[in-house]
């Protein structure tokens, strides 16, 4: 150290206010330097030359409080002969060897620590790694704690606790070798760290082996991790070898629980546990274990996909007799878990996405089969207007429940799961064979012993063809400045539309409701979309086209000049999307009546891409949901309808010879034949057809008729077969209208929207063992408007964990409070606590990381804890 060095660090001392320095320079290594040492206003006296009883006067007697710089060199005198022994406890000690400056620089007060600093000198000789490591040192470090701070350092990390580094290093381990030593431990090993390193892992995880390896290391750890996670008596016996000792588990089982839950470091943890599951042959090990005995189980991806599977297997054996409510939660929890989180990143280690899409798979396939037993006896309803009724209030889940299934399974299968193949099989069975073929019979019977047939309307229920009249002319007529929006969304069936009912009204100031119209028939584009437009009369063209007032009404143009009669206008979704707000403001503000046409559906599943139907309603969903926000958040719209021409029928499995009535022959006069309905005049009846008129069924003036396969059969496969529309079934003709109202003032602020409260069972908790189970309860039921909480929750001391942290999720919409409950277990980690000290419950909202909810907790653990 130079001079210029020495001068700064005893200026320094002097500035904070220190009254007497004593140098100690036992080898007089910087003697020659005292005389060119100017330190203004401060006495250097050299203990050397000065008579020691001389020096003790003068600091005793000093003028004016001048500082003193007692200099000394040589060997310490005897304490018994030492007249300066009481200065030289009080003054402020100063040495100028490395090791002291290292001290001294990083504000530690023990001097003890100086053969320490020395025994790391090589680290300490980088200036660089001097200033990164002083980030991390506290003044009252000991010995282990500057060693975790060089550690930290090596390892690039913002924390010096055990958990951190122990993460930190096997984050380095390569997983395609365990055994090659990561570069870091390299350094380990050059600065002196290593020895140290197994000792705290000894003092923290109880480890110990002849020959330690971090190999070793990790494979204990998460063999113990586990372990702990099994729920039964004897874990995983076989692996029981591979467990850390007793007073190790916890602290294993936290450190574990952090890594999983490191933002920087989890994908490590999901590469390294992956190839330790091979090594332990892992999956020899899984069989006989139940689901329940894994429910806590999150070391492994292998344990989760054994999870998945057996969860699978009791949805299908347990079919007919399934408690939704036990497969739901069980998917839940895993989806809160770790695997098959999809808020986590996924990666060919840990297909998160597509884990949690085989569980939203198993709980809408439960879900469909609890409903399926609900329904055992099948669809006997006494009269057309009980049946369509029934599907309007609960018939549709079935629809939508086979499409939240086939969604779920489609991705899975994508990302290259096949796991759900057996439950598809059944899901298909039972959704072609028993409901709609139930279905099909039973409505069969209203369409024609019920009369439906031949009279096409239903009590109180608004017909298609009078939309403009029921929904929309009202509303004009209120006032002259009123304004209405419709949205025409092709093939948007009935399920569909509850969604988007549903979703509108978890949105600020949205008010939707949906209610059933009785769709034209046959249920086809053409006539749908004529029905929705304002008139006095349909009717048909020689050629097959539908008129309305004696107009065209085939694409956008020839529907303006419709809507111009009522100070209308037609635009396509794409085209009105493409506005901004002030060429939106400008482009209806001569109108009264908006209609805007969108073509998601049928434009994708019937031109060549059926196998795409229920990605296409996803995106209709979506697409309808910020078309509706924008009406109303940027153009002021007050009143919007969604609506369609028609619904469908859909299948993921191709029909068969069985699903279809050919027609052998066209029969005379027919004018347009397609798969669902074919129209002429002067038509027969036919055995596999419905034979009714346009005249009642869609109030179109003439003498057209129509022909439509019984049930959901085709009349030909030609062009695709999966996906149709144009007959008689329900998802055909029960045809939505979504009626949406902008709120303001008190009615807006009672549709905000906000996540469930959620509040900690007990309290004045005192933990008195190392693993405590927590209760929490949701304040009220999931709702429109209250929307469902997924949290982060464990102990905090400051804003350190000291247990493992767990994700839980209050999504119950019941209204038994029961259900409203949750539990968790926490282990905290092997560690003292003192019994004074007040730490923290926090439980955080998983996706923003605000704080739901927080409770003081005492830790008194007994000598003897209950691992």
């Amino acid at each position: 150290m130079d001079s210029e060095q020495i001068k700064s660090n005893l200026e320094r001392l002097f500035a904070k206010g220190s009254q007497i320095v004593f140098w100690r320079d036992e080898d007089g290594e910087f003697e020659e330097m005292l005389p060119s040492l100017d330190l203004e206003g401060v006495a250097i006296l050299r203990l050397d030359e000065e008579p020691a009883l001389l020096v003790k006067s003068q600091i005793d007697l000093r003028d004016g409080g001048r500082p003193f710089l007692l200099y000394e060199k040589g060997l310490l005198p005897d304490p018994e002969a030492d007249w300066l022994l009481d200065v030289r406890l009080y003054a402020e000690p100063f040495a100028a060897d490395r090791s002291t400056m290292i001290l001294r620089e990083l504000g530690l007060l023990q001097q003890s620590l100086r053969d320490h600093i020395a025994a790391r000198g090589k680290f300490f000789a980088s200036k660089e790694r001097l200033a990164r490591v002083g980030r991390f040192i506290d003044p009252d470090d000991n010995a282990e704690a500057i060693d975790r701070a060089i550690m930290a350092t090596l390892l690039r990390i913002e924390q010096t606790d055990i958990f951190a580094i122990v993460r930190g290093l096997l984050h380095s381990l390569s997983p395609a070798d365990l055994e090659a030593p990561p570069a870091v431990w390299e350094e380990f090993d050059k600065y002196g760290l290593i020895p140290p390193f197994w000792q705290m892992m000894e003092q923290t995880f109880g480890y110990r082996d002849d020959d330690p390896a971090l190999k070793k290391l990790l494979m204990r750890l998460l063999v113990t991790d586990f372990a702990r996670g099994v729920n039964n008596s004897g874990g995983v016996k076989a692996l029981g070898h591979l467990t850390l000792p007793k007073s190790g588990v916890a602290s294993a089982v936290v450190c574990m629980g952090q890594w999983r839950d490191s933002a920087r470091f989890h994908t490590s943890f999901d590469a390294l546990s992956s190839v330790v599951a091979e090594l332990l042959k892992l999956s020899d090990h899984l069989h006989g274990l139940d689901i329940e005995e894994l429910r806590d189980a999150r070391t492994f991806l292998l344990v989760e996909k054994y999870v998945a599977s057996c969860l699978r297997d009791r949805v299908i054996e347990t079919a007919d007799t399934i408690k939704f409510d036990a497969i739901r939660d069980i998917a839940a929890r895993r989806q809160n878990g770790y695997w098959a989180n999809s808020k986590l990143t996924s990666s060919d280690d840990a297909p998160r996405a597509a884990l949690s899409r085989v569980y939203d798979a198993l709980v809408a396939a439960a879900a469909f089969f609890d409903l399926r037993n609900r329904h055992a006896q099948g669809f006997g309803y006494p009269d057309p207007k009980a049946f369509f009724d029934a599907y309007a209030a609960e018939l549709w889940k079935f629809d939508q429940l086979y499409r939240h299934f086939c969604e779920a399974a489609d991705f899975a299968e994508a990302e290259g799961w096949d796991i759900l193949k057996s439950l598809r099989d059944r899901i298909e069975d039972v959704y072609g064979n028993w409901y709609l073929g139930t279905l099909a019979l039973r409505w069969g019977e209203q369409l024609e012993g019920g009369g439906l047939l031949k009279a096409w309307r239903l009590p109180e229920l608004p017909s298609q063809q009078r939309f403009f009249d029921r929904f929309v002319r009202p509303r004009l007529d209120e006032a002259d400045d009123r304004r209405v929006f419709v949205v025409i969304s092709d093939a948007f069936r009935y399920e569909a539309a509850q969604e988007l009912t549903d979703e509108l009204n978890g949105r600020y100031r949205f008010s939707a409701s949906l209610v059933p119209q009785l769709g034209v028939v046959p249920s086809y584009t053409a006539l749908g979309m004529a029905a929705l437009l304002p008139h006095q009369a349909l009717s048909y063209a020689e050629n097959g086209a539908v008129l309305v007032d004696g107009l065209p009404t085939a694409g956008t143009a020839a529907r303006q000049k419709i809507l111009d009669r009522v100070g209308g206008v037609a635009v396509k979704a794409d085209d009105f999307m493409a506005m901004n707000k002030q060429d939106g403001r400008e482009f209806i503000k001569p109108y009264r009546v908006v209609y805007i046409y969108h073509n998601q559906i049928d434009q994708t599943a019937d031109t060549g891409n059926e196998e795409k139907t229920f990605a296409a309603v996803r995106t209709t969903i979506d697409e309808l949901g910020s078309l509706v926000s924008r009406i109303v958040n940027n153009l002021n719209g007050n009143y919007v309808l969604v609506t369609a021409d028609h619904g469908f029928l859909f299948q993921e499995s191709a029909p068969t010879a069985t699903d279809k009535n050919p027609i052998a022959d066209k029969p005379a006069g027919t004018v347009i034949s397609k798969k669902r309905y074919l129209i002429g005049k002067a038509l027969h009846g036919h055995p596999g057809a419905y034979h009714g008129k346009t005249a009642i069924t869609a109030g179109a003036s003439g003498d057209m008729e129509f022909w439509v396969p019984k049930g959901a059969n085709r009349f030909h496969f030609v062009g695709g077969s999966r996906f149709v529309h144009g007959g008689a079934m329900p998802q055909e003709i029960v045809v939505p209208v979504v009626q949406i109202a902008q709120l303001k003032g008190k009615s807006a602020a009672k549709t905000r929207t906000r996540q469930v409260g959620v509040s900690v069972l007990g309290n004045n908790i005192k933990i008195t063992t190392s693993r405590y189970r927590f209760r929490f309860i949701q304040t009220e039921a999931v709702s429109e408007r209250v929307k469902p909480l997924k949290a982060k929750v464990a102990i905090y001391e400051g804003d350190e964990p000291i247990t493992n942290v767990e994700t839980l999720s209050f999504e119950s919409g019941s209204s038994d409070m029961n259900e409203w409950r949750k539990e968790v277990w926490l282990t905290l980690a092997g560690r003292p606590f003192s019994k004074k000290t007040q730490y923290q419950l926090i439980l955080r909202n998983a996706e923003t990381g605000v704080e739901e909810a927080r409770m003081d907790i005492t830790i008194d653990l007994a000598f003897e804890n209950d691992f």
